[in-house]
């Protein structure tokens, strides 16, 4: 065999072997069923609707705000049946209200002050306001 054509045969081995090994192996990294590139089916039946945020802390309609402490004290003796004399400086929140709480003196007794001056300024309240805000709401100072 000539020295050219064993060359040649050389070559075309080369060839087939370069062309092989090009190729990307079958169990290559690129995945096309991966979970991330799937388009979730959305679920039947109506859409989620999420309500707007609620301001938090905040007193409900009913909630009663005093103007003193004092107030506070002849509401709860009146409402125990004792005979209060003079009148109570209380009034009865009419919708829901954001509030910033002052103090806390007791689970009973809390000093707010209403973020809309025209909704009752400061006072005292009865109303049990837990320290954390429940799912769903935010802060009413934002």
């Amino acid at each position: 065999m000539s020295p050219l054509r064993s060359l040649s045969a050389v070559a075309g081995v080369l060839v087939i072997a370069a062309g092989a090994m090009a190729q990307p192996p079958t169990d290559s990294n690129v995945k096309f069923e991966a979970p991330g590139l799937l388009v979730k089916k959305p679920p039947p039946g109506p859409p989620e609707v999420k309500g707007p945020l609620q301001a938090w802390p905040r007193l409900e309609a009913g909630a009663v705000l005093c103007r003193t402490e004092d107030d506070l004290d002849r509401l709860a003796a009146r409402h125990r049946g004792e005979a209060v004399g003079g009148p109570i400086g209380c009034q009865i929140m009419r919708a829901s209200t954001p509030i910033t709480v002052i103090q806390r003196k007791a689970q009973g007794r809390t000093e707010v002050r209403t973020n809309n001056p025209n909704a009752g300024g400061s006072g005292w309240t009865d109303v049990w306001l837990p320290e954390r805000a429940p799912p769903g709401s935010t802060s009413a100072a934002r």
